[in-house]
């Protein structure tokens, strides 16, 4: 790894919120979070929220709090996040030598080789990024990862100060920030270790910076061992510019209110049979199996439950939504037993590889070329005008079980009939 390497973190501030402020300006001064599924419990709040709600507080508990306080809430809308995270990450892209997204309000820059001032180049990546999308940003930047992530939390710690941007690529700069940051904010060290490293007499970044990297990695792990040596400067976490492909992938929901009906619950599986197939075509991958399972709400003492899955074999590696979706609720037809109330589906794709990777004999089945322009025409279709648009006939448009989301502000970057409008 070249002495002279540079990083940059690049994080949305209270990104959901913010997502929802973009086009909401009335809501520039007022509070605002973001509910779970099914509009369960917070799980997203503007930097002004968090005086009046704990994140992960049932909505059905914090609602007068809310109301009392002027704080306005918002059902998920995961499609407009989802669009507003690939714009700022495009822009991002456009800017800087290279990238990794880490998450979808986080990404890890490469600013080696760059030669202006690099406190005034985050500036200017912030200010742009906040032009173009609407998104505002913290960027920390240092000599390691791990450093980037600490510059980066100092960033937004002390923004008056700051103005969302630190650099700690200057020794005298970053042992401030080390001397000036608990071990617990440390990336990936959790409250277990937390508890372990201060038990050590490691209460700080610094102190864990100093710390003898050899006897961490004894004690608890290389991990550790390589937060360690990060923190003092050395770098030993490169840049992952390509994301490998899952190895598993899942899709999951619980349902608006519990069905103890067969065929809506055949409707959900459908539902998300589509939603993860299309994952799986856009990472170009096929599946060899999968796990379908159904459960009811597994707390409540007065119903009775059940929960049952079913692994379902492929005929071929494929990303065919039909085949799937057919596959799929006959397994359910299997495991569903009547009189119970069901309040959850989950369909898992399992044995993920690239198309050829399966090795086969010469007389196996394999999906057929026409299948592969029909997805082709499907993805196209949907990702031009808005998803679900062309779906499998089991998936109905508005299912009256679908999940409660009575504060969904629209899809405006992402439908075309819900664009955002302006009146005169």
């Amino acid at each position: 790894m070249r002495n002279d390497q540079v990083f940059a973190l690049i994080d949305c501030n209270s990104f959901y919120a913010s997502c929802e402020r973009v086009f909401r300006p009335d809501l520039a001064k007022t509070p605002i979070v973001v509910l779970s599924n099914n509009d369960g419990c917070v799980i997203a709040r503007s930097y002004d929220a968090k005086p009046f709600v704990k994140m992960g507080e049932p909505y059905f508990q914090a609602k007068e709090k809310l109301r009392r306080h002027g704080v306005v809430a918002f059902s998920s809308n995961y499609a407009l996040y989802g669009d507003m995270s690939e714009r700022v990450m495009t822009l991002i892209e456009s800017m800087v030598p290279g990238t990794e997204v880490y998450s979808i309000d986080e990404c890890f820059a490469d600013l080696s080789g760059i030669q202006e001032n690099l406190t005034n180049f985050g500036h200017g990546l912030r200010l742009r990024i906040m032009q173009r999308t609407g998104i505002p940003v913290g960027v920390g930047i240092a000599r390691t990862k791990t450093l980037a992530k600490l510059a980066n939390h100092t960033a937004k710690r002390l923004l008056s100060h700051t103005g969302g941007v630190v650099d700690i690529t200057e020794p005298v700069k970053r042992d401030w920030v080390l001397r000036n940051t608990k071990v617990k904010e440390v990336w990936g060290i959790g409250r277990k270790m937390t508890a372990h490293l201060e038990a050590m007499g490691i209460i700080t970044a610094m102190d864990l910076a100093k710390a003898d990297a050899w006897t961490l990695r004894q004690r608890f792990s290389v991990v550790v061992e390589k937060t360690a040596r990060e923190l003092a400067g050395t770098a030993c976490l490169d840049l992952d510019e390509v994301e490998p492909p899952k190895q598993e992938i899942c899709s999951s929901r619980m349902f608006g209110k519990r069905l103890s009906e067969l065929a809506p619950i055949k409707q959900a599986v459908a539902t998300y049979v589509g939603r993860a197939a299309e994952k799986l075509r856009a990472q170009g991958s096929v599946c060899k199996r999968m796990r379908v399972s159904i459960r009811t709400g597994m707390f409540n003492p007065d119903e009775a439950h059940h929960a049952q899955g079913a692994l379902v074999e492929l005929p071929y590696p494929t990303s065919d939504t039909l085949l799937m979706t057919r596959l799929a609720t006959d397994a359910v037809a299997r495991i569903f037993r009547p009189g119970y109330r069901y309040s959850k589906a989950e369909v898992l794709l399992l044995d993920l590889r690239q198309p050829g990777e399966f090795s086969q004999d010469l007389f196996a089945l394999k999906q057929p070329v026409s299948c592969d322009r029909l997805m082709q025409v499907m993805d196209d279709i949907n990702q031009r005008w808005g998803s679900g648009t062309m779906r499998a006939a089991t998936v109905p448009a508005a299912p009256d079980w679908g999940m409660k989301r009575e504060m969904m502000s629209q899809s405006y970057t992402t439908r075309i009939d819900q664009l955002w409008t302006i009146k005169g």
